[in-house]
């Protein structure tokens, strides 16, 4: 993987840890960036540890698979937001949530710019 390919690949990974970051340090115009309240009590502790777990476990494999250019890394990263798309998709169909179509579309092209990294990484593992 050159270079240039390297840099897009890593890009999603950077706005994942970006939005973990969100999390730790400004919760409440996160969960507002998300289109969501931030919620109270217990709620909140579940909202921001499975949240940003969530932004920092993607962005960490796709900044690993960049870097090590390893296939296994960025398959996870591409896992984890195409299930995102898949499951926001899901919600819609049987949940009665609002389609969140800019959402899923950034999380398409995320999956599908990580997904050509994978194509183009050196290694397996």
């Amino acid at each position: 993987m050159n270079t240039p390919i390297r840099i897009l690949v890593a890009l999603p990974g950077v706005v994942m840890l970006m939005n973990a970051l969100g999390w730790l340090i400004r919760p409440g115009p996160t969960a507002e960036s998300l289109a969501m309240p931030l919620l109270e009590g217990m709620a909140r502790s579940t909202q921001i540890g499975d949240l940003g777990a969530f932004f920092a476990v993607t962005g960490i494999v796709i900044l690993l698979g960049a870097w090590l250019q390893q296939r296994s890394w960025l398959y996870c990263g591409a896992m984890l937001l195409g299930g995102a798309a898949a499951f926001r998709t899901l919600a819609w169909a049987f949940h009665d949530a609002e389609l969140a179509t800019t959402f899923i579309a950034s999380e398409i092209v995320m999956t599908a710019i990580v997904l050509f990294g994978a194509s183009r990484a050196n290694t397996e593992v």
